[in-house]
């Protein structure tokens, strides 16, 4: 492991547990790619680790485990014309396969605020926490992008339609309903993490969360499946924000109205991307499919405009490009899953 680089994630083992902090709490430990590499290079140290038994993965701060990506730096590279940004997916996306495959518990507590490649670092673990301050989102379409880090995969698995509602209004979750839609296993008051952290030193991690997790307080999601799976198994977006709109609940009309402050192109994107993940058949396979989505949103002028509206300027006033979902057309959509040649990210040759 590289000691000394920065202080932006830290590491210390504990007993038998060893522990991942990111540590950038005033950007609510954001990742850069120096945090992604970092991380990588713990994992493999820990995994033939004989003294390791468990990895945890916590924030620093009192805000949340970790907000997502750099999205200042996305926005200046996008604007150049860079290539950071694709050489930070590349990294960050392996390592959400390798979380995944990890071949020891790997506890993610997703206190407070997890979003985006927060989602990427911690739903991919075998062990995943909540609690009563969690809120749990992948919020691309408002910025001009597409659910990543294993995102379009963890969400084309959750009930019914559950998934796309939550990939196209960016909505966040609470403890409850991360657990329902599968982007988590257990819950844990927060109160009770530092007991639970501490003991993870001593004994298994299943011992442990076992002994510290309560049921849940009361979720919205199991309340509007019915309108949820009746409204997203449309076609289009176009349909699903017409069912929306005509369905009579307050709670689905506000929904389209969610989805309609968007990026039109976002909004097709992704939603063809939910809908091909299951006939690729793993994470792999939709991560893959992913990063070329992602690099193809670099050129496209919906990322800058909407990191612009949403982060640079704050004006939460973006002008999308096409600005409507009838002017997105068959092949604006399809350029995003264009193959990108020698610079596939490969995962599957290497992880299945």
């Amino acid at each position: 492991m590289s000691e000394g680089i920065d202080d932006s994630v830290l590491f210390r083992v504990e007993g038998r547990a060893a522990h991942v902090v990111l540590n950038r709490p005033r950007a609510l430990n954001a990742l850069t790619h120096t945090m992604v590499s970092r991380i990588d290079e713990a994992l493999t140290a820990w995994e033939h680790d004989p003294a390791v038994e468990t990895v945890v993965i916590t924030g620093a701060g009192e805000r949340g485990l970790c907000a997502g990506g750099d999205i200042r730096s996305i926005h200046e590279d996008a604007r150049t014309g860079g290539t950071a940004s694709a050489d930070f997916w590349r990294d960050e996306y392996r390592l959400n396969a390798r979380i995944a495959d990890y071949p020891k518990p790997y506890v993610a507590v997703m206190d407070g605020i997890v979003m985006g490649g927060g989602v990427g670092i911690a739903a991919h673990g075998g062990v995943r926490i909540v609690t009563e301050r969690s809120r749990v989102a992948m919020p691309e379409t408002g910025i001009g992008f597409v659910p990543d880090v294993g995102g379009t995969y963890l969400l084309a698995k959750a009930p019914g339609e559950l998934g796309t509602h939550l990939a196209l209004t960016g909505e966040a979750v609470g403890a409850a309903d991360a657990l329902l839609c599968g982007l988590a296993d257990h819950f844990v008051p927060s109160e009770r993490l530092p007991a639970l952290l501490a003991e993870l030193a001593d004994a298994p991690a299943h011992e442990v969360v076992a002994r510290h997790a309560a049921e849940a307080p009361g979720g919205e999601l199991a309340g509007h499946r019915e309108w949820i799976d009746a409204c997203y198994a449309a076609g289009t977006v176009e349909e699903i924000v017409e069912r929306l709109q005509g369905h009579g609940t307050p709670a689905a009309k506000q929904a389209a109205e969610t989805i309609l402050a968007k990026s039109p192109t976002a909004l097709k994107v992704t939603l063809a991307a939910l809908r091909a993940v299951p006939g690729l058949g793993s994470l792999g396979r939709a991560l893959e499919q992913e990063y070329r989505v992602s690099c193809a949103a670099l050129t496209a002028p919906d990322l800058v405009e909407g990191i612009r509206a949403q982060v640079i300027d704050k004006d939460r006033n973006p002008r999308w490009s096409p600005a409507t979902l009838a002017e997105v057309g068959e092949a604006d959509v399809a350029r995003f899953f264009a193959p990108l040649g020698e610079r596939e990210l490969a995962l599957t040759q290497e992880v299945s």
